[in-house]
């Protein structure tokens, strides 16, 4: 359950108090089977997975939250095919090609019909609320995905004032000037990976993998204007990730020194390993989002 990808959203401190209630709230809105005439349903789930009935789970000050979903799968080429068989009897038969709006009645006539016999893929969506920081943390690096994942909870909580992460100075500037060579907050190291792009639209686009990023290569593109959107670093040497100007962290990755302590224990169920597991990273990202907080100067969020 360790996270790999974090788009984060600042909420006030005001939340604890609707949070509170947090797990009767979340009770009104778990997940329920997809209908047979429904594309897709949403809805929390335990984070301790089937058979669990907590909705939530907290260990200090950080809680977790699993938002789960269904969703039919009805692939565009089935339908069109079933459409088209529709579409060439009518011709066969009466003669005659059916216009915008009948072709529209028989598609809609075509989905009633497919849609209780699709399968319903489930997905899982995982995220937990630095309670002492004010982050909501959403295991993607889909700002849409992440954006349903807090519309979901601010619908069960009836208030959730959460924003995007906002920097007060431009994380791209600040990106782009690490590898140009100015000096790295302490505890950041640079890693082998980054894009660079011309800021025009429709500008080139060099994306770099396994490169040592302060080469002169990277210098020259840098010279003719090219600035970084993603830059790779390792922090403290117990984090590796990938930050974009967007502010989200993608391939995130929890080194050996921060997974020293998890191996030591042995635990005996599953329950007791979630939990450990989510001790040590939220942990770790407490840690983290309290030091990107300072280095790019991220607005908080008024109560």
């Amino acid at each position: 359950m360790l996270f790999r990808n974090l788009t984060l959203f600042r909420f006030p401190s005001s939340v604890l108090a609707d949070l509170e209630a947090l797990e009767e709230r979340l009770a009104e809105h778990v997940l329920h089977p997809v209908g047979a005439m429904e594309l897709s349903s949403r809805g929390f789930v335990s984070p301790f997975g089937r058979g669990e009935s907590e909705l939530s789970h907290r260990v200090g000050d950080a809680l977790l939250l699993t938002l789960g979903g269904e969703d039919k799968i009805l692939p565009g080429a089935v339908v069109n095919a079933v459409l088209a068989d529709k579409l060439d009897r009518i011709r066969e038969e009466e003669g005659r090609t059916p216009g915008g709006r009948e072709r529209k009645r028989i598609k809609d006539e075509v989905l009633t019909d497919l849609l209780p016999r699709a399968f319903a893929r489930p997905s899982r969506l995982q995220a937990f609320l630095d309670l002492k920081l004010g982050w909501c943390v959403v295991d993607t690096s889909s700002r849409k995905s992440a954006e349903n994942f807090v519309s979901a909870l601010r619908e069960a909580l009836g208030s959730f004032p959460a924003v995007p992460a906002n920097a007060e100075s431009s994380p791209r500037a600040l990106l782009t000037a690490w590898i140009a060579g100015e000096p790295m907050p302490d505890g950041f190291v640079l890693g082998d990976e980054c894009e660079l792009r011309d800021p025009v639209d429709a500008g080139a686009i060099i994306k770099c993998r396994r490169q040592e990023l302060e080469a002169d290569e990277i210098r020259e593109h840098l010279k003719t204007g090219k600035q970084a959107f993603q830059v790779a670093v390792t922090f403290d040497d117990r984090l590796s990730f990938v930050i974009g100007e967007d502010l989200v962290i993608r391939k995130l990755k929890f080194l050996e020194a921060a997974m020293e302590s998890l191996e030591q224990g042995e635990r005996d169920s599953q329950r007791a390993e979630i939990d450990a597991v989510f001790a040590l990273m939220s942990g770790e990202l407490h840690v983290l989002l309290q030091r990107l907080g300072e280095i790019f100067s991220l607005s908080q969020v008024e109560a």
